[in-house]
């Protein structure tokens, strides 16, 4: 198989050309250079956002496209017109955020959409611009060789968002932790590298449509989690169980400043925790178990210092240890 990555040096991307590689693929992938690809890769030099970002594609041929671009839509519409005639099938990873807010627990392929978007609008919001980005992919492939990746949650090797090596290294860290509760919360995730394997299985298997790409809801638990993390880095730490209404009443925010967490019953947690992924996995998607995610991050993270890269579009995640110490201090004083 001839693969084109759009992208390809940092997380999904990278486990996507790392995977292919696995495969014995011939992998091209166009990047800025900001970082070095994968060995093994033919590399092109190209920006999206400037004129002529695009040169080094003119010429070649792929069997499939896979890109994770998650800005202004307009970028993804003119790679996608380019590449129309020379690539059999874009494969678009997308959002489970294109769905109206907010969605039913449950939901699955067929659910509302959200509004506004446009395949040739600047950057707008992260749910339009992912929605914008899909409308592109179809209006230049058709939905017969447009694959839409819906991913959730991902976790893994690469990860330059922050969330779980913000786990990793505060659990690392010792002492009472803030566990947000209740243990047993279910969490909806996908492992990247679980990720890139379906997606290079769509493409051999020749799958078109969207897909919600994350695990089944419940595959782990906060507690699982939280847990596994305490295991790799050694078990210092003390996972102080706190009630959700004792953190919110802190003034702490979910997902952000806990990462992953979001309190029980409330429309994020629906919205993040509960997809419909039964088409995912009647297509080939497998997830490891929460144990292998968390120590191979941790692996990684300890392989370059413990710093995880973080995106620079994205704000930071985690908790001041102040502002951790003073919600411990108050659920000590619950009854």
């Amino acid at each position: 198989m001839r693969l084109l990555v759009l992208g390809g040096t940092e997380f999904v991307g990278r486990a996507v050309v790392e995977a292919a590689l696995g495969r014995g693929w011939e992998v091209t992938v166009l990047h800025r250079g900001r970082h070095a690809p994968p060995p093994g890769v033919r590399a092109l030099h190209g920006d999206r956002t400037a004129p002529d970002g695009l040169a080094a594609l003119a010429d070649g041929t792929w069997d499939a496209v896979v890109d994770t671009w998650s800005a202004a839509p307009r970028a993804v519409r003119d790679s996608a017109r380019l590449l129309r005639d020379r690539v059999d099938r874009y494969v678009y990873v997308s959002s489970c955020s294109v769905y109206a807010w907010a969605p039913p627990a449950g939901y699955g392929e067929d659910a509302p959409l959200v509004e506004g978007a446009s395949a040739d609008a600047g950057q707008l919001d992260y749910a339009r611009d992912k929605r914008g980005a899909e409308l592109a992919v179809l209006d230049a492939f058709g939905a017969d060789r447009s694959v839409l990746v819906r991913s959730g949650l991902i976790l893994g090797p690469y990860e330059n968002i922050g969330r779980l090596p913000w786990w990793l290294n505060r659990v690392a860290r010792g002492g009472p932790v803030l566990a947000p509760g209740p243990r047993d919360l279910p969490l909806q995730y996908v492992d990247v590298r679980d990720l890139a394997d379906w997606v290079l299985g769509s493409v051999e298997r020749k799958l078109s449509g969207p897909y919600n790409l994350i695990s089944p809801p419940g595959h782990t638990t906060m507690g699982a989690l939280l847990d596994a993390c305490a295991e790799v880095t050694g078990g210092a730490a003390e996972l102080c169980w706190t009630d959700p209404a004792t953190v919110l009443a802190a003034g702490i925010e979910p997902w952000t400043q806990l990462p992953v967490w979001v309190p029980p019953g409330s429309d994020l947690h629906e919205a993040l925790h509960t997809a419909d992924v039964s088409r995912a996995l009647a297509t080939g998607l497998v997830c490891r178990p929460v144990g292998d995610t968390v120590g191979d991050t941790w692996t990684w993270l300890r392989g370059i210092g413990d710093a995880a890269p973080l995106r620079p579009d994205r704000p930071p995640v985690g908790l001041d240890p102040e502002t951790e110490a003073k919600a411990l201090a108050a659920a000590r004083e619950q009854p």
